[in-house]
């Protein structure tokens, strides 16, 4: 069993890695760390608001027993090199500061977008760019650090990039346009008066996501050699929106390709890919990759963001845009605290140590 350890364990990212954890075959939780607020007290009494006694936990499974009564620590406390990983669910500005520190001696698996865009950091999606994790190594060396950091893409990108995985490589893609509708769970969760904001109505707007998923897709989908990723060479277009749904990103896509798909093709594809994914034996690798629905109503968050625990991309109404010689549209739900976060991040840790790069 690998020792690790959780930065920023009480929040609603964090709590996601805590359930991840439990009972896994490979990796066991030993600490946790959090804000000054909760240290010293037991991880169950940290997550009690002090004045009403509500308890912040924001997942549908209880509060494991196996976490209930581990001291919270701070986070200067953690000494990395007692770990052989430690995840990270930090804001990017704590986590530019934090995360090298701890990889200078043991690898660190982020949730935030600090180092995404470095040249010898991959962000790296399990199942679709695995030959990008060799670049850990080169990163590690460049910094002088024995450990790393690899970060998770934007939740958003996450489902956009696994469908556009199997067009891009049997069809070509010459440019994107998609529109996101996203889940409140991806703005945190905050008591007070943020309801009144998104209550019978639709944000238009949430900062640097569109930039986000632009940069990400294109690297994460771009050409890997030894030394560096080449982004690939489509173009990017992203509308995204906060919509009142609890969990789950719904995103409606326009693909242009460079050869001529149907969409009897693309569904072909989409399932090849799915049923022979390189992930498929990992401890938390979901039993369909990409699952696609012939019924025009699906996918919708309520019905299928918790298929195969949260780590299936759903994709439905695939259908022919004829407005372009070569255009496919279809709408994809991906559940954005799971795959797209602490479940994907566990997931990506067990490449690494199927990789031996853990």
């Amino acid at each position: 069993m690998l020792k690790v350890a959780v930065i920023g364990a009480t929040g609603a990212v964090g709590q996601e890695f805590v359930v991840a954890l439990n009972k896994h075959k490979w990796f066991q939780l030993t600490q946790v760390a959090a804000s000054e607020r909760s240290v010293g007290k037991k991880y169950v009494d940290a997550l009690r608001d002090p004045s009403s006694g509500i308890l912040r936990w924001h997942n549908r499974e209880e509060v494991p027993e196996y976490v209930k009564n581990m001291i919270v620590s701070k986070v200067d406390d953690i000494k990395p090199e007692n770990f052989d990983l430690i995840f990270t669910a930090l804001e990017s500005d704590d986590a530019m500061i934090i995360e090298p520190k701890f990889a200078k001696t043991t690898p660190i698996i982020s949730t935030a977008a600090a180092f995404r865009y470095e040249s010898d950091v991959p962000v790296l999606i399990p199942g679709i760019n695995d030959d990008q994790a060799d670049l850990l190594k080169m990163q590690g060396k460049n910094r002088s650090w024995k450990g790393f950091v690899a970060p998770l893409p934007n939740c958003t990108t996450t489902g956009l990039a696994i469908t556009l995985k199997p067009i891009l490589d049997k069809f070509g893609i010459k440019k994107v346009i998609m529109t996101s509708m996203q889940a409140l769970s991806g703005a945190g969760r905050s008591p007070g008066v943020i309801a009144l904001d998104i209550t019978d109505n639709v944000i238009p707007y949430i900062p640097k996501e569109e930039e986000k998923v632009q940069k990400e897709a294109k690297k994460i989908l771009g050409k890997f050699t030894k030394s560096a990723i080449t982004p690939a060479d489509f173009r990017v277009s992203c509308t995204c929106t906060r919509v009142p749904v609890l969990d789950g990103h719904t995103e409606t896509v326009f693909v242009e390709t460079v050869e001529n798909a149907e969409p009897e093709d693309v569904k072909r594809e989409m399932l090849k890919f799915s049923k022979n994914v390189s992930i498929s034996k990992l401890p938390s690798a979901p039993k369909e990759y990409i699952i696609v629905h012939d019924d025009p109503t699906r996918p919708q968050p309520r019905i299928d963001r918790e298929l195969n625990d949260g780590m299936t991309t759903a994709v439905g109404r695939l259908r022919k845009d004829t407005a372009f010689d070569n255009g496919i549209k279809y709408v994809l739900l991906s559940h954005n605290e799971k795959m797209g976060s602490a479940r994907g991040a566990v997931l990506l840790a067990e490449l690494l140590k199927d990789k031996q790069i853990l």
